[in-house]
């Protein structure tokens, strides 16, 4: 009898890229600040997420190319497609290179739970041998994994992860009543900003590349688009499910003082008593892990496809792309640097990309010669729209909160 996982592949890579410590770290503290108020905007963003990950599933399957791949090679002006490309590459490679720097120290105040590296002063210069040590780690699972093995490591995270966070969630026995009523939309101008950081971290535009790549690499085509929808649905549910249960446990904290998530361990000591520590480290530990992993995956994909280059992880053009954007990261986080304007860079790029990618998928799914038989519906093609409003919405918010900056 064949295992019913047997067709599951690249959808818990997508979980476990959108919940690192950017995603653990907002979601605690909408629950601190807000409560459960805002589990619907979770709700909203794991809807979004499914859609647009399905569409760049699908388009994977029926054309065998990934969206770095159909940009590079797309007709019509090549002034048009140069820019688009110059932006992916932006967007994509600083972006990614910044976020592995915090995915990097994230995992890192994780394991301070568990190990105290050492910290070496360099003049202003500080050395942190924990994201050193974390950063080598990640890389080396890339040198030396394929695609089938890391899947499976990363589910095995992800699992444990998982399991960490919503045990968490139960044993603080939440107030169901008003957990229920956060499913209700009730936003206030004070909460915008947290929406839109809540629906920010899971709707991520590297994981929209990343997905068409996998696909296509693990099925076989349009025949297999049944198992990919399974796929990308159960494992963006599932990961929405534990970023409500951070939201939750983040609800429930009596914490005074919280700048983290690890924080609220201590506001959950009448619960689990000294144990609580262990169990958000943890989980930090797993989530910023699993999103080391896959952000230089993902920009390792997108850098090779644009350029044209081998995108077998084992080819000399992925493993240097990889570990470009792992190096940047161990270099900004092993020195203590705080790359603010790289960080910056990365926010406007990203907040441009998003809105763009996504209108561009969207009109693609609803191409005839693209896809064929398989595009999208009227009734797809509406719902997709009002995804990508949300998604303007989230760019032009990411542009001016960088603008606000300077």
């Amino acid at each position: 009898m064949p295992s019913p996982f047997k067709n599951i592949g690249p959808g818990p890579l997508i979980a476990a890229a959108f919940i690192g410590p950017g995603t653990v770290t907002v979601c605690t503290l909408a629950g601190v600040n807000f409560g459960y108020a805002l589990l619907w905007a979770l709700v909203l963003s794991i809807g979004a997420t499914v859609i647009l990950q399905e569409i760049t599933g699908r388009i994977g399957l029926v054309t065998g190319q990934d969206l770095s791949q159909l940009i590079r090679e797309q007709d019509g002006n090549p002034v048009f497609r140069y820019v688009a490309m110059s932006l992916v590459l932006l967007a994509i490679g600083l972006g990614n290179a910044a976020y592995e720097s915090g995915n990097i120290s994230g995992t890192n105040l994780g394991l301070q739970v568990f190990w105290e590296a050492p910290i070496f002063q360099t003049g202003s210069l500080e050395f942190h041998l924990g994201n050193l040590i974390l950063g080598f780690l990640a890389f080396g699972m890339l040198w030396l994994g394929s695609y089938q093995k890391l899947e499976r490591v990363l589910v095995a995270l992800v699992i444990f992860m998982s399991l960490a966070f919503v045990l968490t969630a139960f044993l603080t026995q939440p107030d169901w009543n008003s957990l229920l009523g956060g499913l209700i939309p009730s936003p206030d101008s004070g909460q915008f900003t947290t929406i839109v950081a809540l629906i920010g971290t899971t709707v991520v535009p590297y994981n929209l590349f990343l997905y068409a790549s996998l696909a296509k690499n693990k099925w076989s085509g349009p025949k297999d688009i049944p198992w990919m929808r399974r796929d990308i649905a159960i494992s963006i549910m599932l990961g929405g499910l534990v970023s409500m249960a951070i939201l939750s446990v983040g609800a429930s904290s009596e914490s005074d003082s919280i700048s983290n998530a690890l924080d609220v361990s201590r506001g959950l000591e009448s619960v689990f008593g000294s144990f609580a520590k262990y169990m958000m480290g943890f989980g930090l530990l797993a989530a910023g892990l699993t999103s080391s992993i896959t952000a230089p995956l993902a920009a390792g994909l997108v850098i090779c496809g644009i350029l044209g280059k081998s995108q077998d992880i084992r080819s000399k053009a992925m493993r240097l792309a990889m570990g470009s954007i792992v190096g940047l990261g161990i270099i900004f986080s092993s020195l203590g640097l705080k790359p603010v304007q790289l960080i910056t860079l990365a926010q406007l790029a990203n907040g441009v990309l998003l809105p763009l990618i996504s209108g561009w998928i969207i009109w693609i799914a609803a191409k005839p010669s693209v896809l064929g038989r398989y595009r999208n519906r009227l009734w797809q093609s509406l719902l997709a729209a009002l995804i990508w409003l949300i998604t303007l919405a989230l760019g032009l918010k990411s542009i001016l909160t960088v603008l606000g900056n300077f």
